[in-house]
């Protein structure tokens, strides 16, 4: 029988890196992509999940009957979820209406609880009253634990000893800029924490969504599920990154959807806001030569919001996503990945 730390090691399994060829403005990029969707459940967050299960069984054994509770906008609880079944433990994830109809169905089928706010906190999402709903149920279970993504070094630190090194050597020794979405900013700070250490000169660019606190001082709404905060990120003191993006949501969608149909492969919808931070600085002064994008998940569970057309109506993107798409194929933006794979 396996030991909890073996089981969690067992959800760190490495991840593909391919080339995407873009074409823009009449020249050819080559444009790395490191595709997250090769974890466990999918995302980058299996990662995170593993990081912050072995600093809480190091604090104190992870036993069967454990339940651990998570605010959550999704691919961090499938992670969690996952490997607190596997060992015997119980798990809730707190969401709210933003997390997808996929996600929280795969939720279920792996054991966990849901348990679900609807108050917005006023700074466009749902973070700080996911936050209070913890508190709340902490107060109420004292014996119930919490992960703490947004505050447990064991974040950022999973990141800095398997994202950046993994990063760093597919890369090559031409690697000069690798963006990153921002949630809680524990895996930009950590592949950040290790890419400086290397002195290579690689720029660390910080993706953020429009309307966001994590790395911005205005607040506003947001839909892409998992980018942006509602808050500052306690992982990202100055000097962490080298330049931030905000990018407006219906860019992001724009990009996702072009890729999608240029390659048949769906981007997750921070993924999609990296390739457009990315996109922006191909044509600007100083352009990478080997830039590389972190992309954290698939599009699969994002059938029913960035792919949906249904849902862009609901939320008045129609318009914006048709235009934020006519100007980047008035650039010639065209998307060609090398090797295919999902």
């Amino acid at each position: 029988m396996l030991s909890p730390l073996e089981v969690l090691h067992s959800a760190i399994t490495g991840t593909p890196v391919v080339r995407l060829d873009i074409s823009l403005r009449g020249r050819a990029h080559g444009v790395l992509l490191k595709l997250e969707s090769g974890n466990p459940t999918g995302s980058i967050k299996d990662r995170t999940a593993a990081g912050l299960l072995m600093a809480l069984d190091r604090e104190r054994p992870l036993t069967p009957g454990t339940v651990v509770v998570e605010s959550t906008s999704g691919n961090l609880g499938l992670g969690l979820a996952r490997l607190l079944a596997a060992l015997g433990c119980r798990f809730i994830a707190v969401l709210d209406p933003g997390t997808p109809r996929a996600t929280r169905q795969r939720l279920i089928a792996t054991g966990a609880e849901l348990h679900e706010v609807h108050e917005p906190d006023g700074y466009g999402g749902y973070l700080l009253t996911r936050l209070r709903a913890v508190d709340r149920l902490l107060a109420d279970n004292p014996h119930y634990r919490w992960t703490d993504q947004y505050g447990n070094p064991a974040n950022p630190r999973i990141h800095e000893r398997t994202t950046g090194p993994e990063i760093a050597a597919q890369g090559g020794p031409g690697l000069d800029a690798v963006y990153i979405a921002v949630s809680t900013g524990g895996t930009l700070s950590g592949v950040a924490a290790h890419l400086h250490a290397l002195d290579r000169g690689v720029r660390v660019v910080a993706v953020d969504a429009e309307g966001s606190l994590a790395t911005g001082p205005a607040t506003g709404p947001r839909l892409i599920n998992g980018l942006g905060a509602s808050r500052r990120s306690a992982f990202l003191p100055p000097g962490t990154y080298d330049r931030a993006y905000r990018v407006p949501d219906p860019e992001a969608v724009a990009v996702c959807r072009l890729f999608r149909a240029d390659t048949g492969v769906a981007l997750g919808g921070s993924s999609g806001s990296v390739v457009a931070a990315c996109l922006r600085d191909l044509t600007a002064p100083g352009a990478p030569r080997r830039p590389l994008c972190l992309c954290a998940d698939t599009g699969l569970t994002y059938a029913d919001t960035v792919y949906d057309d249904g849902w862009l109506a609901r939320h008045r993107l129609t318009a914006a996503v048709a235009e934020a798409a006519a100007r980047l194929r008035g650039d010639g933006v065209r998307f060609h990945l090398e090797d295919p794979r999902p």
